[in-house]
C-alpha cells in the first residue's frame, strides 16, 4: 500500500496521538490532527488528505457530520472509529467502521477496505449527480 496523507479527527488527545503513531508506523503521514468538526473541515480543505480516520463522537458534535461536510466538496476515503454502540447511527452501507479498542491489523484492514470501496462510492455519487442535473 502506498503512503497516504491522512487526516485524523479525534477529540481525545491521547487516542489521537496513538492513532497518529500507528499510522506513521504503517508508513503513512499524518497531515493534521483535529478535535472538532470546523477544524476537520478546514484541514481537509487545506491539506487535501488521501484518507481520513474519524471518531464517530466528537464531544458535543459528530464525526459523521464532519465527514458529510467534507464529502460535499471532495470525496475522501475514510474510516470511522468508535468506542460506542453504533445502533441507530446514520451510517450507510459503504461505511467502514472499527470499534475501539482495536489492533493495528484491524486498522490496516479497515484502511484497505475504505480504499477499495472508494472507486465504487465515487462512481455511484457521480451517477447520482448526473441524474440530478438531467432531471
Amino acid at each position: 500500500m502506498k503512503a497516504l496523507r491522512t487526516l485524523v479527527v479525534e477529540d481525545d488527545a491521547i487516542i489521537g496521538a496513538l492513532l497518529a503513531e500507528t499510522l506513521e508506523g504503517l508508513g503513512h503521514t499524518v497531515c493534521a490532527m483535529e478535535r472538532n468538526v470546523a477544524n476537520a473541515v478546514a484541514a481537509a480543505s487545506h491539506y487535501r488528505p488521501d484518507l481520513m480516520i474519524v471518531d464517530v463522537g466528537l464531544g458535543e458534535s459528530s464525526g459523521i457530520s464532519a465527514v458529510k461536510e467534507i464529502l460535499r466538496s471532495r470525496l475522501v476515503p475514510h474510516v470511522f472509529v468508535t468506542g460506542e454502540t453504533v445502533r441507530g447511527m446514520p451510517l450507510g452501507p459503504e461505511t467502514v467502521l472499527i470499534q475501539k479498542p482495536f489492533r493495528v491489523s484491524d486498522l490496516e484492514r479497515a484502511i484497505q477496505r475504505a480504499l477499495a470501496m472508494a472507486p465504487a462510492c465515487y462512481s455511484v455519487r457521480e451517477q447520482s449527480e448526473k441524474d440530478e442535473v438531467v432531471t
